[in-house]
């Protein structure tokens, strides 16, 4: 395998998981209320757990309240149960056909809290592409033994694979400081 085609297969991975960290930090609560706080809350929906977003309409009408009205008014007690059961901590209220959820400001001690949770899951992402990089190096290790690469090659894959592990660590940690800027100013 060419060794451009191995790296943009593991610069891929590495792209996947900056994404999988962006929607973990979109979950976050900061101060402000955001529909991405509940729309990944599965709710029974039929027998089959369901991402809020594909069951209701979500709004923020206000800076401190979420409006959630379900196309299905039959599931506002299984919405409202997975609410209740996530770990949002914030009550829901039933209100006619809607639920409404009142997001209470933070403390100085949640919002270090949730900077220090930010911070563990930038963590994790750079572990994750640490790993990617590893078996990217290995992949070309493996090819340069198996002839099907030049030394010289597997030495020029490497030198690219770093500098995206590099380049994404980066991203990583410019999104981990907006993230943590973010909860302590609100």
């Amino acid at each position: 395998m060419p060794i451009q085609t191995i790296v943009n297969e593991h610069k891929n991975k590495i792209k996947k998981a900056v994404e999988i960290l962006q929607d973990e930090l979109r979950s976050l609560r900061t101060g402000r209320a955001s529909t991405s706080l509940v729309e990944n809350i599965k709710a029974d929906f039929y027998g089959a757990p369901t991402p809020l977003k594909q069951m209701a309409s979500l709004a923020t009408p206000q800076a401190d309240l979420i409006v959630i009205k379900p196309f299905d008014p039959g599931s506002l007690k299984e919405i409202e149960k997975a609410i209740k059961n996530s770990d949002l901590s914030v009550a829901p209220v039933i209100d006619g056909k809607v639920i409404r959820l009142n997001i209470p400001p933070l403390s100085l001690e949640r919002r270090r809290q949730l900077a220090q949770q930010a911070k563990q899951m930038g963590e994790q992402a750079k572990v994750s592409i640490r790993n990617i990089r590893r078996d990217a190096n290995k992949h070309l290790e493996k090819d340069e033994k198996a002839k099907l690469i030049t030394e010289d090659s597997c030495n020029e894959g490497k030198e690219q694979i770093d500098e995206i592990t590099k380049e994404y660590s980066n991203s990583v940690d410019a999104l981990i400081k907006a993230k943590s800027d973010e909860i302590m100013s609100e």
